[in-house]
């Protein structure tokens, strides 16, 4: 799931369960940044979240690290992000990050910086200021 690690997940409690050894469960940092961010405008659950790219892009060898998604990977779930907008039809579309915004182009109403590298803090502030209109 996108921005979604197993310590989101445990938070919410039944029917998630830890699958992990992690004490307090796996955390990934960016999921922690959209959570946050969701949950301080108390809408953690109104929000459909999902990746350009469906399967994790990391490093070979390394499944818990990443890496940017290739061209071709982007171009393979085109598609099916096109569907997950038209079986949600959301109220909102946020592009986040640069990648997500060359896909969705026009599909996008708004995009906010990726929290990776950086860009936690103007992740934030973007999604704070979405979420309160």
């Amino acid at each position: 799931m996108a921005f979604t690690s197993e310590r989101q997940l445990l938070a919410w409690g039944p029917p998630y369960a830890a699958s992990s050894t992690a004490t307090g469960g796996w955390a990934e940092p960016s999921a922690t940044v959209i959570h946050g961010a969701l949950a301080a405008a108390g809408r953690e659950r109104d929000a459909v979240l999902w990746n350009v790219v469906p399967a994790h892009p990391h490093r070979p060898g390394t499944p818990l690290s990443n890496r940017p998604p290739t061209r071709a990977e982007v171009e393979q779930g085109a598609p099916l992000l096109d569907s997950v907008i038209a079986v949600t039809s959301p109220r909102v579309v946020v592009a986040v990050g640069r990648v997500a915004e060359r896909l969705l182009g026009a599909r996008a109403d708004i995009a906010v910086r990726h929290p990776s590298q950086g860009g936690a803090t103007a992740c934030r502030a973007g999604l704070a200021r979405i979420l309160a209109g």
